[in-house]
C-alpha cells in the first residue's frame, strides 16, 4: 500500500493543482433561465461543485461576467458568489471572452497552459474562447456536465466543434479526482468529497448505508 512518489506537478500530462486555471464565464441570472440542455438546478449544482473544486485545490480562477458594467445584465447568481465572491471578475462586453483584453491578460498571467473552461453558453460564450485558446497553444478541458445551451443540440452541437478542435471533455467527478490522485494527499481529502453530494439535496452516504 505504498504510493509512487508525486510526479512532476508541473509536467504531468494529466491535471494537477500546480499545472492548471479554472475559468468561469457567465454564470448569470438571465444565461442559466435560459438554459435547455439540462436542469437548470443540476447545472448550477454542477458549477457549484465544479468552483468548491477549484478553490480546494487552490487553482488561479478567472471569472469573467458580461454586460454588468453597462446595466444590461446582472451579476454571477448567488450560489456561485458564495463560493468565488472573494476572487476577482473581470466584466467585459465581448461575447468571446477571448477578444477581451483584460480577461485574456489574466489567463496569461496565470502561467498555466492547461486551462479548465466552464461558460454559458456551450455554443457561444465557452466555444469561442476555447477555439481561441486552443489555436494558441493552451490545453483547454471542458467541464462537460458544469457547462449548457440553449437547447441539447446545440449543447451537443458545441461540444463535438470544441473536441473536434482538440479541446477534452471531462466532468465534475472525473477533475475532483484527477486533482486529488491520491487519498494519502489528506488536506484536500474533505473538500474532495463535496462532490458525491446529490444535486437534489440527498446524501447517498446516509441512504444507502446497511
Amino acid at each position: 500500500m505504498t504510493s509512487e512518489p508525486i510526479r512532476d506537478p508541473l509536467k504531468d500530462h494529466l491535471l494537477t493543482p500546480r499545472n492548471s486555471a479554472f475559468i468561469i464565464i457567465d454564470y448569470q441570472p438571465i444565461q442559466v433561465s435560459s438554459i435547455r440542455s439540462m436542469s437548470q438546478k443540476e447545472l448550477v449544482f454542477n458549477i457549484v461543485q465544479t468552483a468548491k473544486a477549484a478553490v480546494n485545490y487552490d487553482l488561479p480562477i478567472v471569472h469573467s461576467t458580461v454586460n454588468v458594467a453597462t446595466g444590461r445584465n446582472k451579476p454571477p447568481i448567488q450560489p456561485l458568489m458564495e463560493v468565488l465572491g472573494t476572487y476577482p471578475t473581470y466584466d467585459r462586453t465581448t461575447i468571446n471572452s477571448w477578444e477581451d483584453v483584460e480577461f485574456k491578460k489574466a489567463v496569461v498571467e496565470t502561467g498555466r497552459k492547461k486551462l479548465i473552461m466552464t461558460a454559458l453558453w456551450t455554443e457561444a460564450c465557452l466555444t469561442f474562447p476555447a477555439l481561441d485558446a486552443l489555436k494558441e497553444g493552451y490545453e483547454v478541458y471542458v467541464v462537460a456536465d458544469a457547462v449548457g445551451g440553449t437547447s441539447e443540440a446545440a449543447h451537443e452541437a458545441a461540444l463535438r466543434r470544441m473536441e473536434q478542435a482538440g479541446a477534452q471533455l471531462i466532468s465534475k467527478t472525473q477533475l475532483y479526482c484527477e486533482l486529488q490522485r491520491d487519498w494519502a494527499r489528506e488536506k484536500t481529502v474533505p473538500g474532495f468529497m463535496d462532490v458525491f453530494q446529490n444535486w437534489d439535496g440527498s446524501n447517498p452516504e446516509k441512504d444507502f448505508k446497511e
